[in-house]
């Protein structure tokens, strides 16, 4: 979204001009490589000189007609299913009987179903030609593994040159379906129609029919009309004014800040959306920069909800360290595998620790230090930035000076929000695992908060909040119904450019899943012959790569943890070692993939938390995660070297977490400067 404003010639007319100048010559190069890209790919990738010939035989002796459907997408040296399906009245009558299929030099058979159809997997290691024994001919041309890194790797390098997210998004998307469309078969002209279609109703449209993805929409949604409302009303303003008296300085405003964003610690949604929009006023008042406050949402929210004991993130958790110790047939339950994981969580941690710090000496370094300068001097002047998100519309709804600035107006419904969630959670929690009274109290609630539906909670509560800001409002006389209602609409279309990119930001993430991008990163680094105390540090890395690529922490703990628990217990074995040794790789191992994960989200310009955080502080997106990146870096290289790899060689994680706390101090006095109040 581009604001435009009247700006004297004198001042950037020339600047702009060079700019727009610049922007040019890159779309222009932009466009001309992904053209180039297709060209290549459309007149190269079917001239291998080695094919495979599946054939599908009848072997019921009916004659029945055969029809195989071609699958959506293949990728080389990953299973394909063939769908075979019989034609005619009769066909359920074969339900039992098997088909022939010859791949090659090998033959099998698989059974027809009761539906008359019947499947059949396998390798696509080559260019694969199938033949019906009805006629049919259909060519398959798997894709390179390595060409599923492209659309992530070009959406984020467009979102760092650019400086614009939209087109990154969408450029990314459409270079994944360009490729997907290419190796389809077809003319350029069909190739570049199949795969705008494929963005809009295969992509776009399967990330909207997922039921999480439309709750966190609505609830998105809810939570800006009930901002937007209690802004209007003056709550927000009496919260500013509260909050001032304890705040009466940057620094002060930063650490409430950081102590709200790690007290609600259950949800990173939540957290997010609630802190950034409750403290975005305070911290203009105090001119601390939106790229300050969105690292301070952001770093508070998925450090905390990943390590504490009862948040939305547990029952995933629990979940897959589960999946990992039936595999390997350990004798652990899951809840004492992740309470002995956390002592190598250094990244999280860390990274809360790390703010504390930064806080408590006034410092910052690299893009952060400039934008805290400039706020520091100019505060934070929106009318000079390209790209604001929606937020900034909130600012512009000021009560107006006869509107009392109760602060209780907007207290009330934030309150309502944490606490209903908190009570959603138990709520659905309980219905899917009863309390057991012979374990203990915070089993019992780990267990049911892991098992809760935080979507549904998170509904619930920002619904509540929303119903209870409008009774302030309406019954408190300060504004009428219909100002009320309007205000709420309002609220909702400030969520259009949150939604819009996260709709986008899911888009690509569902891509990277159909081309196995995941399984192209993890398979360079397994691969590799490593000794088992470099497997966390490995599988740290690899999990911070997969999450900045997919933008997605949750779906890179869904990726690894089956991947890499039974690996790393399977590299400890054959390494001799000993059960001892074995169990805290196991556990460091765990805790590395969660870290990760994080430390890659964090990173990641498609990550929806970073989205969803530079959206609530107002910040201009990119300008977050160019601020972000070097601290997110700095402590995860300080866990690395510090941390991950002297624990895996038995030193103990209490000297180790003294020892980085000290290096990120030292990191902070010797390359952090010095902030002024004034």
């Amino acid at each position: 979204m581009y604001i435009f404003t009247w700006i004297p010639h004198w001042k950037c007319s020339k600047t702009n001009n060079k700019k727009i100048k610049q922007q040019n010559r890159m779309t222009k190069s932009l466009f001309g490589l992904l053209l180039a890209l297709a060209f290549l790919l459309n007149s190269n990738h079917g001239f291998g000189k080695q094919q495979t010939e599946i054939t599908v035989e009848d072997t019921t002796h009916a004659n029945l007609t055969l029809s195989v459907e071609k699958p959506f997408i293949t990728i080389k040296n990953r299973a394909c299913t063939l769908q075979i399906q019989m034609e005619g009245d009769s066909r359920q009558i074969f339900a039992g009987k098997t088909i022939m299929i010859r791949n090659g030099e090998y033959t099998d058979s698989v059974k027809i179903n009761d539906s008359g159809a019947a499947q059949y997997t396998f390798l696509p290691k080559e260019k694969t030609e199938i033949h019906t024994s009805s006629g049919q001919h259909i060519v398959i041309k798997p894709i390179p593994l390595w060409m599923s890194v492209l659309p992530p790797l070009i959406a984020i390098l467009i979102a760092l040159l650019f400086k614009e997210v939209f087109t990154a998004l969408f450029l990314g998307i459409f270079s994944g379906t360009l490729i997907i469309s290419i190796y389809s078969g077809g003319s350029i002209f069909n190739i570049l129609i199949h795969s705008l279609q494929l963005i809009i109703d295969t992509y776009i449209l399967q990330s909207l029919y997922d039921t999480g993805h439309l709750s966190i929409i609505v609830f998105s949604m809810l939570i800006g009309a009930m901002v937007n409302l209690i802004t209007r009303n003056g709550g927000m303003k009496g919260v500013v004014h509260y909050l001032s008296r304890f705040a009466s300085s940057p620094r002060s405003g930063q650490f409430i800040t950081w102590l709200l964003g790690v007290s609600i610690f259950f949800d990173d949604y939540a957290n997010t959306l609630v802190v950034g929009n409750t403290m975005r006023p305070l911290a203009d008042k105090l001119k601390i920069s939106r790229e300050k406050l969105s690292y301070l949402v952001d770093s508070t929210a998925a450090p905390v909800a990943s390590i504490a004991f009862v948040t939305t993130w547990i029952g995933a958790e629990l979940s897959y360290i589960q999946d990992g110790i039936t595999t390997l047939g350990l004798n652990e339950t899951p809840y004492h595998v992740f309470l002995h994981s956390l002592k190598y969580s250094f990244y999280p941690v860390l990274t809360l620790i790390f703010i504390v710090l930064l806080i408590w000496r006034n410092k910052d370094f690299g893009p952060m230090f400039q934008a805290e300068k400039k706020a520091r001097l100019k505060g934070n002047d929106t009318t000079e930035d390209e790209e604001r998100s929606f937020s900034n519309k909130l600012n512009d709804l000021d009560p107006g000076p006869e509107t009392k600035t109760k602060a209780y107006n907007a207290l009330i419904p934030v309150l309502v929000v944490v606490v209903g969630t908190i009570i959603g959670l138990i709520a659905t929690g309980l219905s899917a695992h009863p309390w057991d009274g012979s374990i203990g109290f915070a089993r019992n609630l780990s267990g049911v908060i892991g098992a809760s539906d935080s979507y549904r909670a998170l509904l619930w509560s920002s619904l509540a909040g929303v119903l209870i800001a409008v009774l302030l409002t309406v019954g408190g006389r300060i504004l009428s119904i219909k100002k009320t209602v309007d205000s709420l609409i309002n609220g909702f279309r400030t969520m259009l450019t949150a939604i819009v990119i996260l709709v986008m930001a899911w888009s690509i993430a569902l891509i990277t899943k159909h081309m196995h991008t995941a399984d192209f990163i993890s398979q360079i680094i397994i691969e590799i012959n490593l000794a088992p105390a470099w497997v966390p540090t490995i599988t740290f890395i690899l999990a911070a790569l997969v999450a900045f690529s997919t933008g997605t922490s949750w779906g890179t703990m869904a990726i690894l943890y089956p991947l890499i628990l039974p690996a790393s217990w399977l590299i400890t074995q054959q390494a001799g070692m000993d059960h001892e040794q074995a169990v805290a790789i196991f556990h460091n191992v765990v805790s590395t993939v969660l870290a990760g994960s994080v430390l890659g989200d964090h990173c990641s310009p498609i990550s929806d938390t970073t989205i969803l955080s530079s959206l609530a502080s107002s910040c201009n997106h990119i300008q977050h995660v160019r601020t972000q990146l070097p601290y997110a870096l700095t402590v995860g290289g300080v866990s690395i070297v510090c941390g991950i790899i002297p624990a895996s060689f038995g030193i103990p994680t209490g000297i180790l977490f003294i020892f980085a706390l000290i290096i990120l101090f030292l990191i902070i006095e010797l390359f952090g400067k010095k902030h002024s109040y004034h």
